[in-house]
């Protein structure tokens, strides 16, 4: 997000190219995952990263967001060229937002895994300038691979290449389940008997 204010001729700003006028970048929030769903325009998606240290997962909703789905993983890069593939994965699929995994301890205490997903997120939201929330992704990588070995039997090469963005889809099912809104159940036909 941009801010642009007016400053007075009479102050120091000769260094600036528009002296006059002065830009200031604010970071974009954090947002709470029910806020997010609720101002994104209808029939645009959510975008689910699971950061690790070599890969990022990457899932992707459906328009309704009830579904999540493993869209990919990118190599973890730089910022700014992981960025713009994030920037170009939500053109191309019409994506609003992002949910990325929040690391947290076992017991909910706020590490310093957490902190630095925190830090990559706000980052990775202010370089592509798509609004983002996090969410618990505890043990999410640990069921996906419970899962790709007791169902799917998949050896542990082939298990690493779809982890990231079964368990990016994980996680992002599971915050699409938590902020759904509640289904309206009719009320009951009255008994003509």
């Amino acid at each position: 997000m941009r801010l642009t204010m007016a400053v007075s001729r009479d102050m120091a700003f000769s260094e600036f190219p528009n002296a006059g006028r002065r830009t200031i970048n604010v970071p974009m929030p954090l947002y709470n995952l029910k806020d997010l769903r609720a101002a994104l325009p209808r029939g645009q998606r959510l975008i689910g990263l699971d950061p690790g240290t070599k890969t990022i997962g990457v899932a992707l909703s459906d328009v309704l967001l009830m579904l999540a789905s493993p869209y990919g993983s990118l190599k973890r890069g730089k910022l700014k060229a992981n960025a713009a593939e994030v920037l170009a994965i939500a053109r191309k699929e019409g994506a609003g937002g992002l949910v990325v995994g929040l690391p947290l301890g076992m017991d909910g205490s706020f590490g310093p895994a957490a902190q630095a997903a925190r830090d990559w997120a706000l980052a990775l939201s202010e370089a592509t300038g798509l609004p983002v929330a996090l969410w618990d992704e505890r043990l999410s990588s640990s069921a996906v691979n419970r899962m790709l070995v007791g169902e799917a039997d998949l050896s542990r090469s082939k298990r690493a290449a779809v982890v990231d963005r079964a368990a990016a889809a994980y996680t992002l099912q599971a915050a699409l389940d938590a902020t759904a809104p509640a289904a309206r159940v009719p009320p009951p036909v009255p008994d003509e008997s």
